[in-house]
């Protein structure tokens, strides 16, 4: 099934990482948040992905044009002879990614729509944004979603606490701490979506069109938006301290959505 990625935006929260690279593009451990999502993907047999570009979208392909050389170690002959010998392998030889220039200031509704005709005739499609990562089950996600019979399905997860959470016991020893806890409360999506290619009808053709408030009112008010509700890990990167969280997990070899 193809994967549609959301690429395009400015990321004005996490400038001060870096502001020479777009969002999705900021690397977690030693490659891009991106790449995570889509290895991710690809553990589950999702390989064909399509990446709506937008905000520094060179970059972004100028690194899948370049993976070769980036991910496999090489020799280089210069020269008029000139030639290229990799000596090692990496494991994403059959993936296929179709880089799509979705344009500087369209808004996430318009990204998808441009994006049609990458779709085919296929009858639905994986959904989801290039700076955030779980360990959905994204096999149970899909049967939960053609059971439901709905137009798209969302994953609804639980917002990480912005502060430690402390755990005691009766004579107020610290028994436990969670530095980035899962909230309690309500969900929020967290994106991960399946959708039907019928979502195309609940989108216009108008470049500040946010897919996430007027067609998922849309599809609220049909019935048509489903929900997955994952209790377990799910993190967006947002800001720097996101980012050292990530990188962190990747570090102590803990990151939850590391299955490959």
């Amino acid at each position: 099934m193809k994967v549609v990625i959301l690429c395009g935006g400015y990321g004005t929260r996490i400038r001060d990482v870096s502001d020479n690279i777009p969002k999705p593009m900021i690397p977690v451990g030693r490659l891009p948040i991106l790449w995570h999502v889509m290895k991710y993907y690809a553990s589950f047999g999702h390989r064909e992905f399509v990446l709506c570009l937008g905000y520094k979208g060179q970059v972004i392909k100028e690194f899948f044009l370049n993976y070769e050389a980036q991910t496999r170690d090489c020799t280089v002959t210069l020269g008029t002879n000139k030639s290229i010998d990799y000596h090692t392998n990496h494991e994403e030889a059959d993936w296929r990614v179709t880089l799509s220039d979705t344009g500087l200031e369209t808004m996430t509704g318009g990204r998808i729509r441009k994006i049609r005709q990458y779709i085919g005739d296929d009858a639905e499609f994986m959904l989801t944004y290039g700076d955030g990562v779980s360990n959905v089950d994204l096999n149970k996600l899909l049967a939960f979603h053609h059971s439901h019979d709905r137009i798209i399905t969302v994953t609804g997860v639980r917002p990480p606490g912005r502060f430690g959470e402390l755990v005691a016991d009766e004579q107020g020893i610290v028994t436990e701490f969670n530095e980035k806890p899962q909230a309690t409360g309500g969900r929020i999506s967290g994106g991960f979506f399946v959708c039907r290619r019928e979502l195309f009808d609940y989108l216009d053709d108008r470049e500040d069109l946010v897919f996430e408030q007027e067609p998922m009112r849309s599809l609220v008010r049909a019935q048509q938006l489903a929900v997955y509700e994952h209790d377990d890990f799910w993190q967006c990167m947002d800001t720097y301290r996101d980012w050292q969280f990530l990188n962190g997990l990747i570090e102590k070899d803990r990151a939850p959505w590391k299955i490959w």
